[in-house]
């Protein structure tokens, strides 16, 4: 494969601003689909995204900038999403151009609401993409980080080792690591889980609760995530491994999470609705917390999941956050 490959980034957020800047640092071409027009004039004026990771400061003639799908898709042989799930479809259904000769992978941390998916599946299943052409990017690493160039660590997964190789070969620089794996349905469902539960850490927070239960909730967490992941895939894996521990520690702590600062407002009594518009950016965990709940339901055999279905009730039965986590307290050892 070589480095003839030509990499296209499609989503013009925080994590897709990041993932740029990645690969600007070993490709002399990028292409890079964003929705926005002013923040593409913006950028190819001012050298830098008007509304996401805005310090970070991009050589502009390496960039293939443009606002019409299509163009990043046919002039780019590797693409990597970095659109929330919940808008994905919504940006396919725009394609003319077939992605069965396109290498795919997804920096998407959540489920497609139209299929009730992970990414890589959707793409499989709605796309008939083998999965050998399906990758996955997971952290733990927040994108404000990246912007800083402050040390962080990706793990790529896909089903062809050449193809992780690939796409982390191009990743890496001084202040990024990558490790490659296999488990591209493991480390994708721990990336969508551990917004869940980054969610229910900000919720204890926003309740008063303290770091001896914080990290009674993370313990739990991250036993939870691996019985629901091996009750949908099973397969040799160390679920302690910075892809599945390291990235739920991060979000779960972090102050750069969306998702543990939406959990957050709606412990502090914010409604669902009053937080996500005052936040003005999408918490994968919201939707990801009916998905998971919904695909536990359908098992002919659920895992124990009481931290999902604690959020479950507060963001979608709307009940009272303080009660239902005392309830979960007395569910956790």
């Amino acid at each position: 494969m070589g480095n003839k490959l030509r990499f296209g980034v499609l989503g013009g957020g925080s994590w897709g601003t990041a993932i740029v800047k990645m690969l600007s640092e070993n490709l002399d071409n990028v292409a890079w689909y964003m929705r926005s027009e002013s923040a593409i004039e913006h950028l190819k004026n001012e050298g830098n995204n008007p509304n996401y990771l805005s310090s970070v400061e991009f050589d502009v003639s390496k960039l293939q900038l443009s606002n019409a799908i299509n163009t990043i898709v046919e002039s780019s042989d590797v693409l990597i999403f970095a659109i929330p799930s919940a808008f994905l479809e919504s940006e396919l259904k725009k394609l003319t151009i077939p992605l069965t000769n396109k290498i795919i992978f997804s920096a998407i941390k959540g489920i497609v609401p139209e299929s009730g998916l992970i990414v890589g599946e959707h793409f499989h299943e709605q796309y008939q993409i083998p999965f050998k052409n399906i990758g996955v990017i997971t952290g733990p690493c927040h994108a404000e980080e990246v912007a800083l160039e402050r040390l962080s660590y990706l793990t790529i997964a896909c089903a062809d080792a050449s193809k992780a190789e690939l796409v982390a070969e191009e990743l890496k620089s001084h202040y990024i690591r990558t490790k490659i794996s296999d488990d591209i349905i493991g480390t994708e469902y721990a990336a969508m889980l551990k917004n869940i539960y980054a969610i229910a850490a900000g919720i204890a927070h926003g309740l008063g609760y303290g770091d001896n239960f914080q990290s009674v909730l993370m313990s739990n967490a991250i036993r939870e995530m691996k019985s629901f992941i091996d009750g949908v895939y099973k397969m040799k894996r160390n679920i302690n491994n910075s892809a599945y521990l390291g990235d739920l520690l991060v979000t779960g702590y972090s102050t750069f999470s969306r998702n543990r600062m939406f959990g957050n407002m709606v412990g502090k009594g914010y409604t669902v609705k009053s937080a996500m518009m005052e936040m003005n950016m999408v918490a994968e965990g919201y939707y990801a917390t009916k998905s998971a709940y919904l695909l536990n339901e359908k098992r002919e055999k659920k895992s124990k999941a009481p931290i999902i279905n604690a959020v479950y009730q507060i963001l979608y039965q709307e009940k009272n956050p303080k009660k239902v986590f005392r309830k979960l307290t007395e569910k956790l050892d």
